[in-house]
C-alpha cells in the first residue's frame, strides 16, 4: 500500500484510511475477490496503533462495504451495490465535504466543555442567569396581550419592532434611520452571515481587527474571502495601516467593533473614528460596525458610534439585544442603505421566512417600556462590579504574570501571560480544575494571550476561577 496518512491534518488517522478504503473499493483499487489486509499488518505498514485500524474497519463495516470473518479475514461485501442489503452514506465525506467550515477545534472544546461540565465559565460571552431582565420580560409576558403577527411577517421584520428601533437608535446611539432601512436578524451573527453570503463574493479582500471575535470566525473563510489584519491599539486600529491594506489588496469591506472591543475592550478614540470615515469615503469601501457594548459604559457616557457620525451612507451598523438582554431572545438587526437591507432580507427570507413574531413583539415592549432604562443602569452597576472584582483577583493571584488594560464597559478582559506556557497545555490543565476561559490564538495572530468573560460568573465564582487559572499556570508554565 502507497498510502500514508497525513499527520498534520484535522481528520483523524483512522477516518482518513476508511476514506482512502471506500475510495479504492469504488475504484478497484481494492478488488472483491481478495482479502483486505489484517488488522496488525496494515497498522505495521503504516506504522499506527492496531486501534487506528480496528476503528477504520469498525467504520467501514457498519457502512456495509466490508465484512469480518474469522478464518478468512476482512473481505470487502459481496453485496456492495445493495442488492440484499442496504448501504449506509459515507457521512463522513459529506462532513468533510461541506464548504461551510466547522469552528476551530478549540472553540468546540471550549463549547462542548462548558455545556458537558460544571465549570467557573470566564469564555461565554454572554450574561448570566440573574443579569437577565426576567422580571420585566415575565410582565410582558403575562399582562400585556399579543400583538404580533402570527403569520409570516414583513421581510425586514416587524414594522412596529423597526419602527421602535428607529426612536431607541436616535435617543440612545444618535443614529437617524427609518424603519425601511432597519432588517431584524437572528442576533449579530446571522447579520454577518447575510452581510459576507450577500455582499461579498469568493476571492474578495477584507479587513478584520487583529485580536478581534470575527477572527475565530469561519464564515469569512467558508465563503473564499481573503482576510487581512488590523492590529488593535489601546484606542482602536491605526487608520494608517487601513489605507496601507488597500494598496497592498484592495480591501473591498472592513469589519470594526469599536466600542469596549471583544476582546480587548478597547474604545476607538473619536479622531480615528473620524479618519476611518474619511478614509472610507475616500476609497469607498464599506465600514461593517459591530456594536453589542456601547451601552454598557461605566462612566454612563453616551458613545458616539461610527454609524451616527456617518455622514456619507458608507457604515452597516449592527447591533443585538444578546449582550444587554437575553442572548436567547435573538433579537438583532442591521441599519443600512435601503436597497442593501431590500437585498440582506431576500436572503434571510430564503433561509427562514422571517424573525420569529413572539420574541419581537417580546422585544418590542421591553424597548418601549420605561423598565428597559431601569434594567441598564442595574446592568452597568453590577457589570462594573465584576469587572472590578477580576481586576482585583487577577492582582492577587497573577499579579507580576499578567499585563492588560482595564475596560471601561463591555464584558471582556484581555490579558497578556507574561510566562513561557504551552497554550493547550494550560485550557487542559484549567479544565481539570475547573475553570474555563478563551485562548487568545482563537482571537489574534499573537501567542501568550487570553480572554476573560466577567459577565456569565458571579463576585464569588469569579475570584475562585482566576485562583485556579494562576493555579494550572503556576503548573504548566516553562523555563525560557
Amino acid at each position: 500500500m502507497d498510502w500514508k496518512p497525513d499527520r498534520t491534518a484535522k481528520i483523524a488517522i483512522y477516518k482518513q484510511l476508511a476514506q482512502y478504503i471506500e475510495n479504492g473499493i469504488a475504484d478497484g483499487t481494492f478488488p472483491p475477490d481478495k482479502p483486505l489486509p489484517s488488522e496488525r499488518h496494515l497498522a505495521n505498514v503504516l506504522n499506527v496503533n492496531r486501534s487506528t485500524v480496528v476503528n477504520a474497519y469498525d467504520e467501514l463495516e457498519s457502512m456495509g462495504l466490508i465484512e469480518r470473518n474469522r478464518g478468512s479475514g476482512t473481505t470487502i461485501s459481496k453485496d456492495i451495490w445493495g442488492i440484499t442489503k442496504k448501504r449506509i452514506p459515507s457521512w463522513n465525506r459529506y462532513i468533510v465535504a461541506g464548504s461551510f467550515l466547522p469552528n476551530l477545534p478549540v472553540t468546540q472544546k471550549i463549547r462542548k466543555e462548558a455545556v458537558d461540565h460544571q465549570l467557573i465559565n470566564l469564555a461565554t460571552g454572554e450574561l448570566s442567569e440573574e443579569l437577565f431582565p426576567k422580571s420585566f420580560l415575565r410582565e410582558i409576558t403575562s399582562t400585556r396581550s399579543f400583538i404580533g403577527n402570527l403569520g409570516y411577517d414583513h421581510p425586514q421584520g416587524s414594522e412596529i419592532l423597526r419602527t421602535t428601533l428607529t426612536k431607541h437608535m436616535k435617543k440612545s446611539r444618535g443614529i437617524e434611520t427609518h424603519p425601511t432601512s432597519i432588517l431584524i436578524t437572528s442576533g449579530a451573527q446571522q447579520a454577518l452571515h447575510l452581510i459576507v453570503q450577500c455582499l461579498l463574493k469568493p476571492g474578495d479582500a477584507i479587513a478584520i481587527e487583529d485580536p478581534s471575535y470575527n477572527y475565530n470566525l469561519t464564515i469569512f473563510k467558508s465563503a473564499g474571502i481573503q482576510i487581512h489584519y488590523l492590529p488593535v491599539d489601546r484606542d482602536g486600529i491605526n487608520p494608517e495601516d487601513l489605507q496601507s491594506l488597500y494598496k497592498k489588496h484592495r480591501i473591498k469591506m472592513i469589519f470594526l467593533n469599536p466600542d469596549f472591543q471583544n476582546p480587548t475592550g478597547s474604545l476607538m478614540s473619536i479622531k480615528k473614528r473620524e479618519t476611518i470615515l474619511e478614509t472610507s469615503s475616500k476609497l469607498g469601501i464599506p465600514v461593517v460596525e459591530d456594536d453589542p457594548y456601547s451601552l454598557t459604559a461605566f462612566s454612563g457616557d453616551k458613545i458616539p458610534t461610527l454609524k451616527s457620525l456617518d455622514k456619507n451612507g458608507n457604515v452597516l451598523y449592527i447591533s443585538s439585544l444578546s449582550k444587554i438582554v437575553a442572548s436567547g431572545l435573538r433579537i438583532g438587526w442591521i441599519i443600512g442603505p435601503a436597497p442593501v437591507i431590500e437585498r440582506l432580507s431576500d436572503a434571510k427570507q430564503q433561509i427562514d421566512f422571517g424573525h420569529s413574531s413572539f420574541t419581537q413583539w417580546i422585544a418590542n415592549d421591553f424597548l418601549e417600556s420605561t423598565n428597559f432604562n431601569v434594567h441598564m443602569e442595574s446592568l452597568i452597576k453590577e457589570l462594573e462590579k465584576r469587572r472590578n472584582k477580576i481586576i482585583k483577583s487577577l492582582n492577587i493571584y497573577l499579579k507580576d504574570q499578567v499585563e492588560y488594560s482595564i475596560p471601561n464597559g463591555g464584558i471582556h478582559i484581555w490579558c497578556k501571560i507574561l510566562k513561557n506556557y504551552d497554550e493547550i497545555e494550560l485550557l487542559e490543565e484549567s479544565i481539570k480544575r475547573g475553570v474555563m476561559y478563551v485562548p487568545g490564538s482563537t482571537m489574534g495572530s499573537k501567542n501568550g494571550f487570553v480572554r476573560f468573560t466577567f459577565a456569565r460568573e458571579d463576585e464569588d465564582s469569579i475570584e475562585e476561577g482566576i485562583k485556579r487559572f494562576a493555579e494550572a499556570l503556576l503548573k504548566v508554565v516553562t523555563t525560557p
